[in-house]
């Protein structure tokens, strides 16, 4: 199995909100995901709960692309564009810092149009264990 089918297999709540991987290298994952009426706020724009879930499975499957378990442990957000229904939305998370217990990555939400809706700065921790897959893509 690559880590791309067990991310969007085993991340559940990333799947039930439409989210896939779309592209992991090592140190790097790509999730898209289209903005649905299910992930309207109150002012009728895109919920931040979605944006973030959206960054946070890219991030996963960034950081786990060494084959060591890590799990997220801090994630900072700001949101600085709103995203519309029908928006197609990119999250590129590229790790910055590659250490051995808690590695670094930031994330860009880009809209169809290569507008930024959002940018996210976050660690990991990574467990003395495993993460079982057979190629990133």
């Amino acid at each position: 199995m690559t880590l791309k089918d067990n991310l969007n297999q085993s991340d559940r709540f990333a799947a039930s909100c439409g989210i896939s991987l779309t592209d992991i290298k090592e140190g790097y994952a790509v999730a898209e995901m289209t903005v649905e009426e299910r992930h309207l706020n109150g002012g009728g724009v895109c919920q931040g709960g979605a944006l973030f879930t959206l960054a946070d499975l890219a991030v996963a499957a960034a950081v786990n692309s060494h084959r060591q378990l890590t799990f997220g442990i801090q994630n900072s957000i700001s949101f600085l564009h709103s995203a519309q229904k029908g928006d197609r939305l990119k999250a590129t998370a590229e790790e910055i810092f590659n250490h051995p217990k808690i590695p670094y990555v930031n994330v860009k939400i880009e809209n169809q149009n290569g507008e930024l809706i959002a940018v996210l700065t976050g660690q990991g921790y990574r467990k003395n264990a495993e993460m079982k897959f057979d190629t990133l893509i």
